[in-house]
């Protein structure tokens, strides 16, 4: 009797445990996204460089997930990565000047675009084409300006500093001996001279 309780009881965490790691399977595959596929209207951004921003990746609007990725193409004339995202219809009044840049979920997370609203009254439709867009900030090249901007200083900073000045072959006087120099007077004409005594003969 014990051992089918316990053999039920292994079975429901093993059935909860199954659950947990599907809903984990789809929210990492954003396969969440599918259920506004069919009504979602689709808008496309040209970006320099996508860095390694993926199909299916988020795009949300002040932390919110409004849309998806669905695809990520190459256009051969303008040399530029055109990006088209499926938005969910309940988001329909984003304002048709609103901006996209790709961003990055912490510092090594995954990439996703966010979008910061405009002004303009009207919003964005089925087809339409966000013009403002700012691309992938790339780590290795963050890294690489800040190595070449420290050693550009480095540089600058030992051009101006001074040559040292060359040492003199006379070694200086100090101080006190100079100023006591300076103080005796010297009279013209007058020579210093040992006093000599003279004996005359006869003189006592």
């Amino acid at each position: 009797m014990q051992s089918r309780v316990m053999e039920t009881w292994v079975g429901v965490f093993v059935a909860l445990g199954l659950l947990g790691l599907f809903f984990l399977a789809m929210q990492v595959s954003n396969l969440g996204a599918l259920k506004f596929e069919d009504n979602s209207y689709t808008v496309t951004a040209r970006f320099s460089n996508v860095g390694s921003l993926k199909v299916r990746a988020p795009v949300s609007m002040s932390g919110v997930r409004v849309g998806r990725v669905s695809a990520i193409r190459f256009d051969k004339k303008s040399f530029e990565a055109v990006v088209e995202m499926k938005i969910d219809p309940y988001f329909n009044t984003i304002p048709s000047d609103t901006s996209a840049s790709i961003l990055t979920q912490g510092l090594l997370g995954e990439q996703y675009i966010g979008l910061t609203p405009g002004a303009l009254d009207e919003p964005l439709t089925d087809g339409d084409k966000i013009e403002m867009t700012q691309s992938a900030m790339i780590l290795e090249q963050l890294i690489s300006r800040f190595l070449f901007s420290k050693a550009e200083e480095g540089s600058n900073k030992q051009q101006a500093e001074p040559a040292p000045a060359a040492h003199s072959a006379e070694k200086p006087k100090p101080p006190a001996m100079a100023k006591k120099i300076a103080a005796t007077p010297v009279k013209a004409g007058v020579v210093s001279a040992a006093p000599r005594e003279t004996r005359k003969n006869g003189q006592h």
